[in-house]
């Protein structure tokens, strides 16, 4: 029998007192510390960086000491982002509460400084409230929803015909959880869903409906398929090969009056390309919710232009994240305590 102590978990990011609680009836064999008033205040439901605030010196050295014994980390310590290998020279495991942590673990060197330490993403988590931002852009898009708000700010009336969805085509750039949601509830509205992945194996080609999809192609396949995209959707992550993917080339192959909704990362797409696009009428629209620089600056173009919805990188955020969130949580540390594989293992290679 292991006389190993215990791993220490310490709970880095506001969460539920209810949810960390679930963590303590549930994972019985592990240490929680939680102690929510030494972390930043939330500034809305799932806020994970939370609001500044500054810690008494008394305060610092408890969650110091707190830093120095703990194994695990739910999430990464914002209050200590620069010296986190250096005050946490223990953790052997950093759950985190993104996907898209790559570029972070890479700009933050944590994958040299830290290389006995395992992360892991969210990865999954965010599908289903990014499906659902999708969706909601085109349908808004074909409805004419911009226009409908535009007429009520004039106090006009005058009846106009919109499209539908039905016999669309949408081309999924990033054909993962989020791709499989947005294709579920695509394919619901009688759409024809093309998914777009970095490694495509042959029964998903052969089979794309187990990706709800109607074709399955590699990256290598894009720019024949934009000439068939409706709406071009964006959910891949920023590596070194998506930076920059959808350039002024890639949005001239879109058919006159495409869409482009972005809930990847606004690295994918060259932006200066995108406003040109959109001013000439050659889009009918973007819907973003991701941008080059965030926040947006207040002189970007985007924000006035009548065919965009500008989205403060809010698409993915739900009060019911951090449930999601825990209970993937939860599932690791089971199976961290039975030596099974956990899910979302970061590749600090590949930054997915």
């Amino acid at each position: 029998m292991s006389t190993a102590p215990p791993d220490v978990l310490l709970i880095a990011s506001w969460l539920e007192p209810e949810l960390v609680d679930r963590i303590r009836r549930e994972v019985e064999w592990i240490e929680v510390i939680h102690e929510p008033d030494l972390l930043r205040p939330p500034r809305y439901a799932a806020d994970h960086k939370g609001a500044d605030r500054e810690r008494t010196p008394e305060e610092e050295a408890r969650w110091r000491a707190h830093l120095a014994r703990a194994t695990l980390l739910f999430d990464f310590d914002q209050t200590h982002l620069d010296d986190l290998p250096e005050r946490a020279p223990n953790v052997r495991w950093i759950q985190a509460t993104s996907a898209g942590i790559g570029q972070f673990v890479r700009r933050m060197g944590y994958a040299e400084r830290m290389p006995a330490t395992v992360f892991t993403t969210a990865s999954g988590v965010h599908a289903q409230p990014l499906a659902e931002f999708v969706l909601l852009s085109m349908l808004a898009h074909v409805r004419g929803l911009l226009h409908i708000q535009e007429q009520q700010r004039r106090h006009h009336w005058e009846r106009f015909a919109g499209s539908d969805l039905e016999g669309r085509t949408v081309v999924i750039v990033g054909h993962g959880s989020i791709g499989r949601a947005v294709g579920l509830r695509a394919g619901a509205f009688g759409m024809t869903v093309l998914g777009v992945k970095r490694t495509v194996r042959h029964e998903e080609v052969s089979d794309p409906a187990q990706l709800n999809a109607n074709e399955i192609h590699a990256m290598e396949a894009l720019p024949d398929l934009l000439p068939r995209a409706d709406f071009l959707v964006l959910a891949a992550p920023h590596t070194d090969e998506t930076e920059g993917m959808v350039d002024g080339a890639a949005l001239a192959r879109l058919p006159s009056g495409a869409g482009v909704i972005n809930v990847g990362r606004g690295s994918l797409v060259v932006e200066p390309d995108l406003v040109a696009a959109l001013r000439s009428g050659h889009l009918g629209g973007a819907w973003l919710d991701v941008f080059a620089a965030e926040p947006l600056p207040p002189d970007s173009p985007l924000w006035d232009m009548p065919n965009v919805v500008v989205s403060p990188h809010s698409a993915s955020t739900s009060d019911g994240e951090n449930a999601r969130i825990v209970d993937l949580f939860i599932d690791n540390l089971r199976r961290d305590r039975d030596g099974d594989p956990l899910r979302n293992v970061l590749d600090p290679a590949r930054m997915y």
